[in-house]
């Protein structure tokens, strides 16, 4: 017999390199899914793993997987610190995402490191993780994997939209949930203000005080990926082969770089969520701190832009990875083939025993 609560630990670490999420979480079954959020952290990354985890692409697959063992240890003392801390007793399990290496999956390929089984065993919890992989070798994206969580946790909104280190959402058209990457986000706009000695543009005023570069915004626009139908979603490689060169290119001050780039992430928001009209969009992620963003947004956009507490917007993800978790534990589908173009649905992660 299922059980119908599960007290769990949600782990995400996303691209934006803001720092690994820790939840704990308790889920409930009544007839739909409801959860609590009872304890959050966020545990910034040091200088030294922020440049080591910002340049994973380039690696060799021996370097990848001595970084692999090291991570797996270090996310490991992490979450085992957030544990004595909130001294959490009774977990069902760790429900972890680990850190994306690699995404290439038109290769079949896809790497997550923090995932080796030596993490059950250092933690001495059952451990889940590893939810991509076997998305990929079904023909899937592999992403974007929150979208399950959206429909069974969040279903009284039109969208959910994730603005995080890429923007990415969700919606249910004719009764199948899909989703998919939009566009790069926090990865481009904290690239431009690193040198200014920042982590993140505040609120957008950097961003507020530029002006827009219409060819490069037009450029940006007219790039392959965005007439492209979903499922589709993006990585780090496309970033860095792609949109990069492209803006450096046009050598413009930092404000102007970042107008532009809001200017452009407002633009293929607005573009993907006018098909429904006055829509409710559920916004969370870092850049539902981004007012200037959001103004924008409101700008090409009747949507209602509901921004969440602060629990949701920041641990939203964590806390959709934790429900992952618990619906492979039930060997129920957490992956839709109508979102990831899988050949199938399915129940995806790795149980890891202590």
């Amino acid at each position: 017999m299922l059980k119908k609560q599960y007290h769990i630990i949600g782990v995400m670490s996303g691209t934006s390199l803001d720092g690994i999420d820790l939840v704990e979480l308790q889920f409930k079954l009544d007839k739909t899914w409801q959860f609590q959020i009872i304890n959050a952290e966020t545990i910034a990354y040091t200088e030294a793993w922020k440049t080591q985890l910002s340049d994973l692409v380039s690696l060799s697959k021996k370097e990848l997987d001595d970084i692999d063992i090291v991570y797996t240890n270090y996310l490991a003392d992490v979450i085992k610190n957030f544990i004595q801390k909130y001294n959490i007793q009774d977990i069902d399990a760790v429900c972890s995402h680990g850190h994306t290496a690699l995404h290439q999956p038109e290769k079949k390929l896809t790497m997550q490191i923090g995932n080796l089984p030596e993490i059950a065993k250092i933690l001495n919890e059952k451990v889940v993780c590893d939810f991509r992989v076997q998305d990929v070798e079904l023909g899937g994206q592999g992403a974007p994997l929150v979208p399950i969580g959206d429909h069974l946790l969040f279903p009284e909104y039109d969208f959910c939209l994730n603005l995080g280190g890429f923007v990415n959402v969700s919606t249910a058209i004719d009764d199948q949930r899909i989703a998919y990457d939009i566009c790069p986000m926090n990865v481009v706009l904290n690239h431009y203000v690193k040198p200014l000695g920042l982590e993140y543009d505040d609120a957008g005023k950097i961003a507020s005080k530029g002006y827009v570069d219409y060819q490069l915004l037009s450029d940006l626009n007219e790039l392959d990926y965005f007439k492209k139908p979903h499922p589709k979603s993006l990585g780090m490689e496309w970033v860095k082969e792609v949109i990069f060169p492209l803006i450096d290119s046009y050598e413009l001050r930092v404000e102007y770089i970042l107008r532009t780039f809001v200017e452009h992430i407002a633009i293929q928001v607005a573009t993907e969520i006018n098909i429904i009209d006055d829509a409710s969009v559920l916004v969370t992620g870092g850049g539902a701190y981004h007012n200037f963003l959001l103004y924008r947004l409101q700008y090409y956009s009747d949507s209602k832009f509901i921004v969440p507490s602060r629990e949701v917007v920041e641990f939203k993800e964590a806390l959709i990875f934790g429900f992952l978790g618990v619906l492979k534990l039930r060997n129920e589908v957490n992956c839709l083939q109508s979102v990831t173009g899988a050949s199938k649905n399915h129940s995806s992660g790795k149980i890891f025993l202590p």
